[in-house]
């Protein structure tokens, strides 16, 4: 039980630990003007973690992370206005843009259960099919969003703070009532603790990974249209590296890889710590390099810190 509570307060007690150290070696760290830069940062790695903590919750992965972001990025530019055609159809865009990206994870679902192959198989494909939907529609090249509303996404602020934060905040109060207070957000978590007890206690386990995928597929949308108002243009690479970010994130805020263990609180814990880590790096003059090995290793020490080796009988 000891163990068990320690595992459940290491992603916040390293916060902690790690927000001080910064501070110290550079006080500009705590200055308002950073804060902001950081949860900005966040924002899009908040929304993206969001639906992945849902798939590692069950005990999955999903590898179409990128490729949703893509097409999600891709949908809003066309539709928006934007440097390429006369299309101009404002928020509707940012409808179908999530709408895209949703469908593309419930088709994930589908092909995962319904063919019954490894979840990284059935995203890794979507994850291509994604993309290169993408390519072929922007025809290779970046496409610019020139809608001020949309862009007003990244650029505007309220109390402070950009609509970027505020969005990604509202997706996080989403997930946590999903998770918290909804039967699908219950059966995920059970689910992902043992699916044979689960489907014993009447758990219909198709409809809850098609479900768990679909609403992952919800959070990719969300953060490809941030992440488009953020450059202000989408290209085949907007996704590049978000995937990573994403499980980082999730692990690193203590939910387990074997599923049925941790949450969105947990995951919130791990956007902040490693955007605060590179915040810190920056501020502190680390080569990039240094950086990805720095975030490399702490991939690797969370997942040693959070896996309950007691229910694994095996390691492969």
């Amino acid at each position: 039980m000891a163990s068990h509570r320690w595992r459940a307060l290491a992603p916040l007690f390293v916060l902690v630990v790690l927000a001080a150290l910064i501070s110290v070696a550079n006080p500009n760290f705590l200055e308002v003007r950073n804060l902001i830069r950081i949860a900005n940062s966040a924002s899009v790695p908040l929304t993206l973690a969001m639906g992945t903590t849902f798939i590692i919750l069950l005990g999955s992965i999903d590898l179409s992370v990128e490729g949703a972001v893509s097409l999600s990025a891709m949908v809003l530019v066309l539709l928006a206005a934007n440097n390429l055609n006369d299309n101009n159809y404002g928020w509707a865009a940012v409808a179908a843009a999530v709408a895209a990206s949703t469908v593309m994870g419930l088709a994930s679902g589908v092909i995962q259960t319904m063919l019954r192959i490894p979840s990284f198989m059935a995203t890794l494909g979507t994850w291509f099919i994604g993309l290169g939907f993408s390519v072929f529609m922007l025809g290779g090249s970046a496409v610019r969003l020139v809608d001020p509303a949309l862009r007003g996404l990244a650029l505007s602020r309220f109390l402070g703070l950009p609509f970027a934060v505020w969005i990604a905040a509202a997706a996080f109060a989403f997930a946590v009532v999903i998770q918290y207070y909804t039967r699908v957000g219950r059966h995920i978590v059970a689910v992902g603790g043992g699916e044979d007890v689960a489907e014993l206690s009447g758990i219909n386990l198709v409809r809850v990974r098609i479900a768990a995928f679909g609403l992952a597929g919800f959070f990719y949308g969300i953060a490809g249209v941030l992440a488009a108002a953020q450059l202000g243009q989408s290209d085949a690479v907007i996704g590049d590296g978000r995937m990573f970010a994403a499980v980082t994130a999730v692990v690193v805020g203590g939910t387990s890889l074997t599923g049925g263990e941790g949450g969105v609180v947990n995951t919130l814990i791990g956007v902040i710590i490693v955007t605060v880590l590179s915040n810190g790096m920056i501020l502190l003059g680390i080569s990039p390099y240094v950086q990805q090995t720095a975030q490399g290793l702490m991939i690797i020490a969370a997942v040693a810190l959070t896996l309950d080796r007691t229910r694994l009988k095996i390691v492969k």
